[in-house]
């Protein structure tokens, strides 16, 4: 099986050349299913894997638009339709200025594994632009997202591709590209979800990722008769994902210490209270301003600017219990995992995709601590997607309580399948092989019921 890996990684490099997240996302889940494909190689006969890691389709288009100076700017537009085995392609629009084709690729490729878990018919895609929101102005971004749906609008639909938000795209990104696709479109629609409440959206839909995340952590201590009352825990980020993170660890009991974005972090040992919390979402939902205006406010809070000449992340380097990694991709390396593991964290539950590499990943593996990785823990937001998309469906919305309830028992159901498929192969408490295994059976079984397609 290490040759079938070995071989397999060689393709994949070969065929998708300057794609190192991409080629990161598909060694972790190869080496995973490796387990499975000595089992049954039906699936290997069939190149079942290989297909998944083949897109089913990708776009990829020119954005025009006009600043407020009048002056023409050119973004780059993509979407990834990876897998519809099991239901429409699902997944979010990232607006950064680090989108490219592989980083979509990568995130596309663990979509289709995240919402297998969910237990909802969803299959994988992932899309955005290199366009950055951060300082232009709502009518920027207003004829940005205008122009990217003018070209997506063809591709996507509530019963074939199926569109969220991702980082740098919120509420009022969703609402600019919804308003274009129903002018383009003449129809009223769930072709997008983390809509506007009074025009689709579904409660608890903002909070989902974040809360899920904490409900993972949650299920993860409860496996060594444990919760999250008085744990002292590391949040990274500071936007949606990691603030309804920290709402819930208070919610629990616990203790949340830090906040982070592209510019430093602050930490705050006394805690980062509910009224603490109101003011970073008032700073960074409203004002869009930087978290180090935390510590001018916060006397006891500590601001620590960004240094890229560091080879580790001051803010993995305090003591605590729990890490919840929430911004974004690798953001936690090797020397990041061994300061982690060093102040006692022994619960990471990934709100991020993908944030530590692979590096990482082994350390927490090798030292048996509760590690939920991404594709399970914060499968909460695509999972309240699914039921956003359900609720369009029937015209209906549900109330809040109904929704968390829903979004806990899908975060119940994805940590018992993940305990439940590492034991039955051989490699019980690692939730890596859990997920992966987890998630790929569902879709491949669809695969293999519906032909070479």
């Amino acid at each position: 099986m290490n040759s079938y890996v070995k071989d397999l990684m060689a393709e994949v490099k070969a065929k998708n050349p300057s794609e190192p997240e991409f080629h990161q996302a598909v060694l972790e889940v190869a080496e995973s299913l490796a387990l499975v494909l000595e089992r049954h190689p039906e699936y290997r006969s069939a190149k079942v894997l290989e297909r998944i890691i083949e897109p089913e389709r990708v776009m990829m288009f020119r954005v025009p638009w006009t600043d407020d100076q009048g002056n023409v700017q050119i973004n780059r537009g993509f979407r990834i339709e990876m897998n519809s085995a099991i239901g429409p392609y699902k997944g979010g629009l990232r607006f950064h200025p680090s989108v490219n084709l592989g980083i979509l690729k990568f995130l596309a490729f663990e979509q289709v594994f995240k919402n297998s878990l969910t237990t909802l018919p969803m299959g994988g895609g992932k899309g955005g632009s290199d366009f950055d929101p951060k300082g232009k102005s709502d009518n920027e971004v207003m004829r940005f997202c205008q122009s990217f749906m003018t070209e997506l609008a063809r591709h996507i639909g509530p019963n074939t591709d199926v569109p969220a938000g991702d980082i740098g795209v919120g509420g009022r990104e969703i609402g600019f590209l919804f308003g274009q696709y129903k002018r383009l479109r003449n129809e009223f629609t769930g072709v997008l979800t983390g809509k506007g409440l009074n025009w689709g959206g579904s409660l608890i839909r903002p909070e989902a990722t974040g809360y899920g995340a904490v409900y993972f952590a949650q299920e993860m201590l409860a496996t060594r008769n444990e919760t999250l009352e008085g744990k002292v825990c590391l949040v990274s980020g500071s936007g949606n994902v990691a603030q309804y993170t920290a709402e819930k660890i208070l919610d629990f009991g616990g203790k949340v210490v830090t906040f982070s974005d592209s510019s430093g972090y602050i930490y705050d040992e006394a805690g980062i209270d509910r009224e603490k919390l109101k003011f970073v979402m008032e700073l960074k939902n409203l004002r869009r301003g930087r978290i180090k205006e935390y510590a001018e406010k916060y006397r006891g809070a500590v601001y620590t600017p960004l240094d890229p000449g560091n080879d580790y992340n001051p803010l993995w380097n305090h003591k605590a219990h729990c890490a919840f990694p929430s911004a974004t991709q690798n953001e936690i390396n090797e020397n990041d995992a061994r300061n982690l593991l060093k102040n006692g964290v022994y619960v990471v539950s990934e709100g991020a995709n993908m944030p530590t590499t692979i590096e990482g990943v082994n350390l927490f593996l090798e030292n048996r601590i509760l590690y939920g990785p991404g594709k399970a823990a914060n499968a909460g937001g695509v999972a309240v997607s699914g039921l956003e998309m359900a609720q369009n469906s029937m015209r209906m919305p549900w109330t809040r309580d109904e929704v968390d309830k829903r979004l806990h028992m899908i975060m119940k159901s994805i940590h018992k399948t993940c305990v439940e498929v590492a034991e039955r192969f051989g490699t019980p408490g690692n939730y890596v092989n859990g997920a992966n295994i987890g998630g790929f059976l569902k879709v491949a079984d669809a695969m293999l019921d519906q032909g070479i397609v």
